[in-house]
């Protein structure tokens, strides 16, 4: 696979969800420090109503949140989030969107975004998948992996929607299983390792 390099080394943390996703999404960064070092990119489903979450998440973290927009450089100690019905992808060190490529049935905006990743990134990559109906960003979660990156489902048990965290388990590609606030300790800890 062709890698191109961009010289940013941070870790990116893709958080992808879709029902349910809120409750975890805010847990989560409610326990993340500020200046960890960073960039959570949170890759939500949504296929007609606008997202809200730039709005709502900035209660729970002292990290900014911005809605994405096109050739938005990602910086560490950030918190992005996917505009509805784009597909997200990287270049460059930047965000780029592009119309929604599955509009009808359940979009695959996960998957998108994390296979973009592991094309066009350098620095470590940590794919969270946590609370959603139906099974976006399992499928590219072995390439995840097989560029040395770590991947995290949401602990069934401790989703309101389970069906996307089931589906990355029942994948084989998934290194730990945890609730919002173990990803949160995970994700830390890997930071700190950098």
């Amino acid at each position: 696979m062709n890698r191109k390099f961009t010289g940013r080394d941070f870790p990116v943390v893709c958080v992808g969800g879709s029902a349910g996703g809120l409750d975890a999404y805010s847990r989560l960064l409610k326990q993340m420090p500020a200046d960890m070092g960073v960039a959570i990119v949170i890759v939500n489903h949504l296929r007609t109503v606008s997202t809200r979450l730039h709005e709502i998440l900035p209660h729970f973290t002292g990290m900014p949140v911005e809605l994405i927009t096109e050739k938005l450089v990602i910086e560490p100690n950030h918190v992005y989030i996917i505009p509805e019905q784009r597909d997200l992808h990287v270049l460059d060190g930047e965000f780029r969107l592009k119309p929604i490529s599955k509009p009808r049935g359940w979009p695959d905006v996960i998957t998108v975004f994390l296979r973009s990743l592991t094309e066009y990134w350098d620095g470590k990559l940590i794919a969270v998948i946590v609370s959603g109906f139906d099974g976006d960003g399992a499928a590219a979660l072995g390439g995840i992996k097989e560029v040395g990156g770590v991947t995290i489902a949401q602990r069934p048990d401790t989703a309101i929607q389970p069906d996307m965290p089931e589906s990355a388990i029942a994948s084989g590609s998934i290194d730990f299983v945890l609730s919002p606030e173990e990803i949160a300790q995970k994700i830390m800890q890997i930071a700190r390792q950098e």
